[in-house]
């Protein structure tokens, strides 16, 4: 048994079914650490040298994040721990603590994507040099990667197969109990100075609309980053206040599937817009690793013993899947999920880039009030309903067929959930670069009329447009100069004409 491990937190700010913390519990002491990588925040280039460069943490994502990081530390304190956090490259910091507390072992869970894969293959080389054991573990799915019935670089690249063969060959694992914890080694007991090991205040963790992150950041103790925290206020408008943490997780997972009872039509309202309870909102939590998946699924059945087992509490177990899926899909492919091309490596598509499209539609002033109120919605509150998401996606690379990195790049910034596999995957199947061959373009009128029958979703957002029939506020270009007049809505003054002729939205798609 070790005397000393680090458990080093990524996208696993949780203390429920933590493999990797109950492992370094096993030692006679333990040091939690999160390292705040300046390679993941700041004004960052996207893929090779000759790319874009994009913000890579938002505002409101960073908020989410500090409430994750302010809840893990809160969690701990009450268990007689806590929570370390520096600011460097995580394959400089957490040696230099190995160091400094004399650690045997570091335990951290893995991640799929490229950059994170790259960052675990840096540590362990550097703590191997050091005679520090690195204890990896999986625990970012509903199934994990070792109960695949084919090795991740094996499975199919289409859901349905996907699917069909994990529902019948693999199980889902038992939670881990939240573990008892040792206490945090003493800087006099490591022989150093306490202030090298003492936990470092959490303001902030990221940083919005600034200058690109040092390469060569210094992991000084408790260095924290500055945000605009006026931008990262709660809209009143906005579906959840979505707070970060543990607890937090926790308690909109009781809500949602218990207080409320949401659970028992989710298939049927999970296409909603307006509203807390539409959709189950877990995204945040399970993304930034406070909600296992698990524990998820682990309530999914106990409603279905204890309430009732119908196509709904199938279909939130089918999207988890879908998640899945997309996490085992980004291991396999690696960097090429993010390529131009796709999975598919199309060439085929002449991809445009027009910045001042580009900037009518991220600012949601298409024109088109379905696109323009989830855009706003997106830019307002950090959150987009899935139905959201496909369509202004759509609209991006269908219609005006811009780069569709650069609309995923916008919402990795924007997203409160984002999530590397989710996104990249999400967007590139809009685009028909992805997973699936068929082609995804939205008719974004008819999806309008549709999903916001009574235009509240539309209106919501657009307040120029309200007081308007539905018909008319789905489609305002259809004024006479008389309506728009009685109305005080202008065209091309006060809701700009739209950029494309609608109704041919969702034609000769890519």
């Amino acid at each position: 048994m070790p005397d000393t491990a680090i458990a080093w937190f990524r996208r696993d700010l949780r203390t429920h079914d933590n493999e990797a913390l109950a492992a370094a519990a096993a030692a006679d002491r333990v040091l939690p650490v999160y390292c705040v990588d300046p390679r993941t925040h700041g004004v960052q280039p996207y893929g090779g040298a000759d790319s874009f460069r994009y913000e890579k943490l938002g505002t409101r994502r960073a908020r989410f994040r500090r409430e994750s990081l302010d809840a893990l530390r809160d969690r701990l304190r009450e268990a007689g721990s806590d929570l370390l956090v520096r600011r460097g490259r995580p394959e400089v910091v957490l040696p230099d603590l190995a160091d400094a507390v004399d650690a045997d072992v570091v335990t951290f869970h893995d991640l799929p994507g490229p950059d994170e894969r790259t960052v675990r293959a840096a540590v362990t080389a550097a703590l191997r040099e050091r005679d520090v054991t690195p204890r990896r573990f999986w625990g970012r799915t509903l199934h994990h990667i070792a109960d695949l019935s084919t090795p991740y670089t094996a499975i199919s690249d289409t859901y349905t197969k996907f699917r069909k063969s994990v529902e019948a060959d693999a199980t889902v694992r038992e939670t881990y109990p939240r573990p008892s914890l040792p206490p945090v080694p003493a800087g006099d007991d490591a022989g150093v100075d306490a202030d090298a090991v003492r936990p470092g205040s959490i303001s902030d963790v990221g940083v919005a609309g600034g200058s690109p992150g040092s390469p060569d950041a210094d992991p000084g103790a408790g260095e924290d980053i500055e945000t605009d925290e006026a931008a990262a206020e709660i809209d009143e408008r906005a579906v959840h206040p979505f707070p970060g943490g543990e607890d937090a997780a926790l308690a909109r997972l009781t809500s949602y599937i218990w207080e409320g009872d949401h659970l028992r039509e989710y298939r049927e309202t999970r296409n909603g817009l307006v509203g807390p309870d539409y959709s189950s909102k877990f995204s945040p939590w399970l993304n930034e690793g406070s909600l296992s998946p698990r524990r998820v699924y682990e309530e999914v059945k106990r409603y279905e013993r204890e309430r009732v087992s119908n196509d709904s509490t199938y279909w939130l177990l089918f999207e988890l899947r879908w998640r899945d899926f997309f996490q085992f899909q980004l291991a396999k492919h690696g960097a090429q999920f993010f390529a131009l091309g796709g999975l598919r490596r199309r060439d085929d598509v002449d991809w445009r880039w027009d910045e001042q499209e580009f900037e009518r539609w991220r600012t949601g002033q298409t024109g088109i009030p379905f696109v323009d109120a989830n855009m706003r919605e997106l830019n307002a509150t950090g959150y987009l309903s899935n139905r959201g998401r496909q369509n202004a996606a759509s609209f991006l690379v269908n219609d005006l067929k811009i780069d569709w990195r650069r609309g995923a790049a916008y919402f990795e910034t924007e997203l409160l959930d984002y999530d590397p596999g989710s996104n990249y995957g999400n967007w590139a199947y809009i685009a028909g670069v992805g997973n699936d061959s068929r082609q995804r373009a939205f008719d974004v009128l008819a999806q309008a009329h549709q999903y916001d029958p009574k235009a509240e979703y539309v209106t919501r957002w657009i307040p120029e447009l309200d007081g308007l029939v539905p018909q008319k506020a789905h489609e305002p270009w259809t004024l006479s100069e008389a309506e728009q007049a009685r109305h005080g809505v202008e065209l091309g003054v006060d809701y700009p004409r739209p950029m494309i002729d609608p109704t041919t939205s969702g034609e000769d798609p890519v």
